[in-house]
């Protein structure tokens, strides 16, 4: 029987597009069917590079990355690949989140496997959309910050909980609705839907990060607030700046304690 974790770290390696998305899919619904096994206690090596790309889009600096501007359809499309972009990233950072950290309770590894599947949805939704308008994921450029930021809390499961989904994806909270305003204002009716379809699902994928980084802090019995704020310093997250989407953060689970320090 196939192993869970082994599995989800091939899905990390494989580099072609259709594949790795795909793969991520039938994994999941493997899952769900009981046809996967879990180790959640073997220690796994990767042989492969990852995580696994294809050729395109050329990775630059975030200061590298043209400017989208909403009033030209190119500058539409740079946007919408930037989204796409991140979605990519975004499911191999859950691959890399069941592969990597040993010694979880199963429901992490399930969580994670989930919110890959989704990732791959939101990718697939972005890039068809795209297709629409005459692109396809690969003709603009990217940035590698989210995975920079996986790579960097690779030795702790608890910076990796508080620094990926907590920052980083709670981040994408915060600009959704401002962005679906503009598709919508528009008339890119399809746009403003794929927009709340991403934001619906990343309210849960943030609210996992929580769930395992309060549970993490009781096990270490670290308060979380004060060990959050150490965590952000000592890998030196991102700032978070305003505005801040309030009501999908109290969905995703932040306290009104953490929210008044925002």
């Amino acid at each position: 029987m196939q192993e869970l974790r082994q599995a989800a770290l091939g899905c990390l390696a494989e580099c072609q597009l259709i594949q790795k998305t795909s793969a991520v899919t039938a994994l999941y619904q493997s899952w769900q069917s009981g046809a996967l096994a879990l180790d959640v206690e073997c220690e796994l090596m990767s042989t492969q590079p990852i995580p696994g790309r294809p050729e395109r889009p050329v990775l630059v600096s975030p200061l590298e990355v043209g400017k989208r501007s909403m009033r030209t359809e190119e500058g539409r499309a740079g946007l919408i690949h930037a989204l796409a972009h991140i979605e990519f990233n975004a499911i191999n950072l859950a691959l890399d989140a069941i592969w990597r950290f040993a010694g979880m309770p199963q429901q992490y590894y399930a969580d994670w496997l989930k919110v890959a599947a989704e990732e791959a949805y939101h990718f697939g939704l972005l890039n068809a959309h795209l297709q629409t308008l005459g692109y396809q994921y690969g003709d603009f450029t990217g940035h590698d910050s989210l995975w920079e930021m996986v790579a960097r809390t690779q030795d702790d499961v608890l910076a990796r909980m508080a620094l990926v989904p907590r920052t980083m994806e709670a981040r994408g909270l915060d600009a959704s609705p401002a962005l679906r305003n503009k598709f919508a204002q528009i008339g890119d009716v399809a746009m403003a839907g794929i927009l709340d379809i991403i934001l619906r699902d990343e309210i849960g994928h943030v609210a996992i990060g929580n769930v395992w980084f309060n549970w993490l802090c009781s096990k270490r019995e670290l308060e979380p607030i004060a060990t959050y704020a150490t965590l952000a310093e000592q890998y030196s997250a991102p700032t978070l700046r305003k505005p801040f989407n309030l009501e999908a953060r109290r969905k995703a689970g932040f306290t009104e304690a953490e929210l008044a320090l925002l």
